[in-house]
């Protein structure tokens, strides 16, 4: 058994975050495949390992037996912990980590989520909910694109969890209708993650709920 199941799907965002870091920091991990399109995540079952009826969940095998987690921020700072990688060296740094990964959930990843959602799965994208939060996703794509001026990565002068949870949803631009070229300080931060050595997208990470 692998010391790490991650429970997910490729099309998540969030879940990818968490793959991508289980293999920045060359964990023994599994993807467990969570068929969302047909529901899984309302099941018993899978309500019955998160509540929250959602994906990600980490399941890490230890010891003195499984400990299991959701939420992506709180994943990823998990691991950043255990790995001694991609974290803050001080409390500060942890602080300012931890920042940008609250505005991630909840202005970025939270909008742009919701919106690639209605727009490309549900074929929504006329609806006045769907442009809101298109909207709202451009605004936070702004405040990224401002902060990242001059800089090579969010918070630090290397790559932490701060930067693998803002860029989970940023691979599919063709899924939001707009272009990198728009936000060029966003477009170069991204090559700069792609650039890390054993950076892989997320279909080569997770299996897919819309294959088959």
């Amino acid at each position: 058994m692998s010391e790490y199941s991650l429970y997910g799907f490729s099309e998540s965002g969030n879940s990818y975050k968490v793959a991508l870091m289980l293999k920045l920091i060359g964990a023994d991990w599994e993807p467990i495949f969570v068929d969302f399109g047909k529901g899984a995540t309302r099941e018993k079952q899978f309500r019955d390992t998160n509540v929250m009826g959602e994906v990600p969940v980490l399941v890490h095998h230890k010891s003195e037996g499984d400990f299991t987690l959701s939420q992506s921020g709180a994943i990823l700072t998990y691991l950043a912990k255990r790995s001694g990688k991609f974290g803050g060296a001080d409390e500060m740094e942890d602080l300012e980590i931890l920042r940008w990964i609250l505005f991630d959930n909840h202005k970025l990843t939270g909008y742009t989520a919701s919106a690639r959602f209605m727009r490309t799965f549900m074929g929504k994208a006329d609806e006045p909910e769907t442009k809101f939060m298109h909207a709202r996703a451009l605004s936070a794509f702004k405040v990224l694109d401002a902060h990242l001026d001059g800089r090579k990565w969010v918070v630090l002068d290397r790559p932490t969890i701060a930067d693998i949870s803002l860029c989970g949803y940023l691979f599919w631009p063709d899924h939001m209708g707009i272009s990198w070229d728009q936000y060029p300080n966003i477009k170069s931060w991204l090559e700069n993650i792609q650039a890390i050595e054993e950076w892989s997208p997320s279909e080569e990470l997770l299996p897919s709920a819309l294959a088959g």
